[in-house]
């Protein structure tokens, strides 16, 4: 099963794609869709909306895993990042992709056993769980990869 996780934002939407096996997680591809600040909301979230399409069109997952709004202390970031999750929703509607959300603490729950986990140890585990060389360069792109495992092993979970 191929897991496409998705960690929103206008600024940059990080992305994780993920190969569930039997016994064992795989990534497959990871990386950011960047936009320009200064461009229109709806601008921001039309290149959002290609660039996911694309990403799907090439992993063609059969699930898609989003880190859900926990918390936020103001309005000013907790907008844009629900009208980036909201393309997210849409893209996959369209596509006819069942869609998981996940809240960061249930994210650092499933990857590391602690719902607070630090950044670091999350970006550890990541790069642990999925045989990394390397810990993902941008938080955005690990985030999407957690979200990814989260999925995973939820459903791994139901399969049982």
């Amino acid at each position: 099963m191929i897991i496409l996780g998705i960690d929103p934002g206008t600024a940059i939407t990080g992305y994780g794609v993920i190969k569930k096996s039997k016994n064992s997680l795989k990534c497959l591809d990871y990386g950011c869709i960047k936009t320009k600040s200064g461009l229109p909301a709806g601008e921001r979230l039309k290149i959002i909306s290609s660039q996911l399409n694309k990403i799907i069109e090439k992993h063609e997952p059969e699930a898609i895993s989003v880190e859900n709004i926990f918390f936020f202390k103001n309005a000013k970031t907790a907008i844009p990042v629900s009208q980036a999750k909201g393309v997210v929703l849409l893209c996959a509607a369209q596509k006819k992709i069942p869609t998981y959300e996940f809240t960061p603490p249930q994210i650092k729950m499933a990857v590391t056993g602690y719902g607070r986990a630090e950044k670091k140890q999350m970006q550890k585990m990541v790069q642990k769980t999925l045989n990394l060389k390397d810990i993902p360069k941008s938080d955005d792109a690990a985030d999407a990869l957690a979200a990814a495992i989260s999925c995973a092993l939820s459903l791994g979970k139901k399969e049982a």
